[in-house]
């Protein structure tokens, strides 16, 4: 792939930032407004719309003395909203999508595409109607579960195999652990 092709690639694959980066300039925006907005209130002489600004910065100042449960709590929920920020900012976004080599042209495939297309598979191999898989598609991981018919013995390692071979077959990158789980009890039919 040139460099362009990977941009592309990348930004199918990542989920960008700036929905939760709107989300904070908004909030501290009208923080600001209200603050603003309680301050010229106060300075005119009118009744505050929230709190008035001398006992809020009153507030502020005598937080020390406030009772250690109160500041513990304060401080927890600053953290966590702190770490989630961090985290939103470091991490990166991933969406359910994964790059497939193709000659010639960048090719992104939906994870849900993807499952379907290795529950087709599984069944195949299972020797079950389609509706009696499903297939889970993580980041490194697969997992099939299938519900067999009643009395029919379903070969875990050949529906194993058959998954891989469907998964190498539609061109991922990088190969998935596939785990398949089948039901105790069985359909009746199918």
């Amino acid at each position: 792939m040139n460099g362009v092709e990977t941009r592309v690639v990348r930004r199918e694959t990542h989920s960008p930032r700036s929905t939760s980066a709107i989300v904070v300039a908004t909030v501290l925006g009208l923080l600001i407004v209200l603050l603003a907005t309680e301050g010229i209130l106060h300075l005119l002489g009118m009744r505050p719309l929230v709190a008035d600004p001398r006992g809020t910065l009153l507030a502020v100042l005598t937080f020390p003395d406030a009772p250690a449960a109160l500041r513990i709590g304060v401080a927890v929920v600053a953290a966590v909203v702190g770490l989630v920020l961090l985290g939103l900012a470091v991490f990166p976004g991933r969406r359910a999508r994964r790059p497939l080599t193709a000659n010639r042209v960048a090719v992104v495939a939906d994870d849900g595409m993807l499952a379907s297309a290795l529950a087709r598979a599984a069944a195949r191999a299972a020797r079950v109607d389609p509706d009696a898989v499903r297939v889970s598609l993580g980041r490194r991981s697969a997992a099939v579960q299938i519900v067999p018919v009643s009395g029919h013995r379903v070969d875990q390692a050949a529906v194993r195999r058959a998954v891989e071979e469907e998964f190498a077959a539609a061109g991922a990158d990088k190969a998935v652990r596939v785990s398949v789980t089948i039901a105790q009890t069985g359909r009746v039919g199918s």
